[in-house]
């Protein structure tokens, strides 16, 4: 037990104490049925962060160590006060197994997708009872890296995963498996230190199920043809976060519910509903390239024809206040 401590003590060079705002930390865990795994990080600063100098790093069932096999580098960036949300990357309609594929209405979700192949990275396969790190560094140098945002305890295993009974002793309910952990509004830094004496998830996190009972405009279940309830994932937290660290003057148009984007997926024309708001569309590619730009007129309904390209497009909103909210469109 004291050489895995040592190890863990050593493991991160400088996990030092962040301040507060001062650095990226992780606003949701995503942990749903089959493979929908998701993490969203969020930038508490003012000032764009370039996600390249980022990994994410999954320590399988109270390991003390990580390999480059266990992690990740993250790609792209997080404008100020802003969230990227990053998605394992099972796309295959046809996947089974460990290969199964996402949900659509969370690949809508994501900014990026990682690790589509788990026997050369598997760090976006946590199943409930894998500690979870944000680290600041290169997955070719693990040891030298600054963890920046801890989820999970290193070198715990909970066995299904960690419940509301703290220190853990296997009772109470779990809430790290089948369910996403949404980062509370007053927490502004991540956990640095991976010596923390146990990991209460209800500190820091608000939970809700992965799934959901898909119902009527009567507030009663709808039943599939099985006879099943249908269920629907709980992803619409995702892509947006609420933290004390932004200026109160941020506001967007992210949470007006009569700003709607359908069908999504598309196989090629989506449309904006109620625009009213709305004075500019802007479409951008995965790779941040601009591929459609025009000026609203309509106050009803907008059409935007991607051409069946298919992948994963950000339409930016633009009001008349200059607010701005992105989108995520998937094409297939």
């Amino acid at each position: 037990m004291k050489k895995g401590l040592l190890f863990i003590a050593t493991l991160f060079s400088g996990f030092g104490f962040a301040q507060d705002c001062s650095e990226l930390f992780i606003s949701e865990y995503v942990e749903g049925w089959s493979n929908n795994k998701a993490l969203e990080i969020y930038n508490p600063t003012a000032n764009p962060i370039n996600l390249n100098q980022y990994f994410v790093a999954r320590y399988s069932n109270g390991a003390t160590s990580a390999t480059s096999a266990n992690a990740i580098q993250l790609n792209g960036t997080i404008a100020p006060y802003s969230t990227y949300v990053a998605v394992i990357d099972q796309r295959d309609p046809n996947g089974t197994g460990q290969d199964a594929p996402i949900w659509d209405s969370l690949e809508v979700k994501a900014d990026g997708f990682y690790c589509p192949e788990y026997l050369v990275c598997n760090a976006f396969y946590w199943n409930g009872n894998d500690a979870v790190v944000l680290a600041k560094g290169t997955t070719s140098n693990i040891p030298a890296s600054i963890a920046v945002d801890i989820f999970g305890k290193i070198g715990e295993d909970p066995g299904t995963g960690w419940s509301t009974s703290f220190p853990y002793t296997g009772a109470g309910v779990i809430v790290t498996e089948d369910h996403s952990m949404l980062r509370k509004a007053t927490v502004l830094k991540g956990v640095t230190n991976p010596l923390i004496s146990f990991f209460n998830p209800m500190i820091e996190y608000d939970t809700i199920p992965a799934v959901v009972v898909r119902l009527d405009s009567n507030g009663d279940t709808l039943f599939g043809s099985s006879g099943n309830p249908i269920l629907d994932g709980n992803w619409n937290s995702l892509g947006v976060h609420n933290c004390n660290c932004a200026p109160a003057s941020i506001s967007t148009i992210a949470n007006k519910e009569e700003v709607k984007l359908f069908p999504n997926p598309s196989n090629g024309i989506v449309y904006i509903k109620n625009t009213e708001e709305i004075v500019s569309v802007e479409v951008f590619n995965a790779l941040g390239q601009r591929v459609i730009e025009l000026k609203n007129s309509s106050k009803t309904l907008l059409s935007l024809d991607l051409e069946n390209n298919k992948g994963v497009y950000f339409v930016k909103l633009t009001d008349k206040n200059g607010l701005s909210q992105s989108k995520r469109v998937v094409i297939k």
